[in-house]
């Protein structure tokens, strides 16, 4: 026997104290008044099941038309939505059954929603060489759509499971749509990467943004004072933000038809038909071979 393997200790020496376990699993089992052991307590739906099924509502809604498909899909996903909320404690009056009963008429209308989101995009984008493109490739149509799901479910009072869903859309695109956000018809997010929207915005017809935008609420130092109100602004219809623009407030509202160039900062409304820029800033060029002092370029959008 090699040296080595003789100072080895033997399996029964690797076991673990059993008092030390009891002791562990009675110190864990003691918290079940903590955030974490209510949360427990409340409900928390299979994450995989919730991700499965809301990918396949979008593909129902996004790819399939034909009425054999539809006849096997609605029925599996009217089950596997029944299965989910037998996970949660669900507000007065609905019932898991009344839930799905309320969801599956609307599915056509968030379909019709969808349709315009991808004509929206292929109007809107001219990288853009088809509506097959947009549709398979855009990860702004997927993170709308997952939002659009989610958001009648989170009118039916259904609760953690719409958050999910956008938070999964989040996590696969960068795009962050709260499920309780109102978006009108039209919606076209360029890019995407870095936007956020938040539970309360109000969002009209025909209107786009750009990535790094940010439609949220202004922080108090208690901000559980102000879970229910209205936190974050509106944005009306055909209205543009470029790249990099904060809107915070959910009394500021940016008037229809204006735009918003790249990294404003905005706490207050802005009329209809509004042009708003940041102060341009200007660089500093100092050429190689040149003794003066460096130039100054203005710089414009």
């Amino acid at each position: 026997m090699h040296p080595k393997e003789a100072s080895r200790p033997r399996d029964a020496d690797l076991s673990a104290d059993p008092d030390l376990i009891a002791e562990t699993v009675g110190a864990l089992s003691r918290a079940e008044y903590d955030a974490l052991g209510k949360a427990a307590a409340e409900g928390l739906p299979d994450r995989a099941g919730a991700v499965d099924w809301v990918e396949r509502v979008k593909d129902v809604l996004l790819l399939r038309t034909g009425v054999s498909e539809l006849r096997a899909e609605i029925p599996q996903l009217a089950e596997g939505l029944l299965q989910l909320l037998g996970q949660l404690e669900l507000s007065a009056p609905y019932s898991p059954t009344q839930v799905v009963n309320a969801f599956l008429p609307r599915l056509p209308a968030i379909r019709a929603l969808l349709a315009e989101d991808v004509e929206a995009a292929y109007r809107g984008d001219p990288a853009a060489r088809s509506f097959a493109e947009i549709v398979v490739a855009y990860p702004s149509i997927r993170a709308i759509a997952i939002q659009r799901i989610a958001h009648e479910l989170h009118c039916l009072k259904v609760p953690v499971l719409p958050r999910m869903m956008t938070e999964y859309a989040h996590d696969r695109t960068g795009i962050d749509i709260h499920p309780g956000a109102r978006i009108g018809h039209r919606f076209f997010i360029d890019h995407g990467t870095g936007v956020v929207i938040g539970e309360t915005a109000r969002i009209g017809d025909d209107v786009r943004i750009y990535q790094g935008v940010t439609l949220g609420a202004r922080a108090p130092r208690l901000g559980e004072s102000l879970r229910g109100l209205k936190r974050h602004p509106d944005i009306e219809d055909r209205v543009t933000l470029y790249a990099g623009t904060t809107v915070l407030g959910g009394d500021t509202v940016i008037g229809r038809d204006s735009v918003i160039g790249g990294n404003v900062w905005l706490t207050e409304s802005v009329p209809p038909e509004s042009r708003v820029v940041a102060e341009a800033p200007r660089a500093r060029v100092r050429r190689r071979d040149a003794d003066e002092g460096p130039e100054q370029l203005g710089w414009e959008l």
